[in-house]
């Protein structure tokens, strides 16, 4: 069995957010509250903003985005409709989109589960799991698939415009 990076990401985002479950627990017990349902939750964002790790707001999405533009541009040249409109209105394919997104952002959504979980714990000085599977994977997911959808849309009218290309 070979051992990628991709795997070695993505198991340390899933160690990292193992081992914060505990305090997490405690202080839901204590409390009686879950943070990422909780006010506070919504208080610390700009918090986030301006703490340790807010490059990552614009290097994810940046990142996100071209791996989209790829995605969108290599969908149009396979003929593939739009990512969102296949995702939400053909069954028969969604399957594969799914499949084809999260292997493209599967490294990228580890990373940022990663960096926000480091930036919890630089900010707040403990890690909320919750708040690191939302805010990591947001950052990425919604720029991609915005990205992937629109850039095939724009590479289909294109090749519609140019003299001599296949309809797409």
């Amino acid at each position: 069995m070979k051992i990628t990076r991709s795997t070695v990401i993505t198991g340390l985002a899933v160690v990292v957010l193992v081992a914060a479950i505990p305090s997490a627990f405690r202080e839901g017990m204590e409390s009686g509250r879950i943070y990422l349902f909780s006010w506070d939750f919504l208080a610390d964002i700009p918090r986030r903003l301006t703490g340790p790790g807010r490059l990552r707001f614009i290097f994810q999405p940046t990142v996100a985005t071209i791996l989209g533009l790829r995605g969108g541009g290599a969908d149009a040249r396979a003929g593939r409709p739009p990512y969102l409109y296949a995702l939400f209105l053909h069954a028969e394919h969604r399957r594969e989109y799914i499949r084809s997104g999260l292997a493209a952002i599967r490294e990228i959504v580890a990373i940022g589960i990663i960096l926000d979980a480091v930036a919890q714990l630089l900010i707040f000085r403990q890690i909320h799991p919750g708040a690191a599977l939302v805010v990591g994977p947001v950052l990425i997911t919604a720029p991609y698939a915005i990205a992937r959808a629109l850039s095939n849309r724009w590479a289909r009218r294109r090749a519609e415009k140019t003299p001599g290309s296949p309809p797409g």
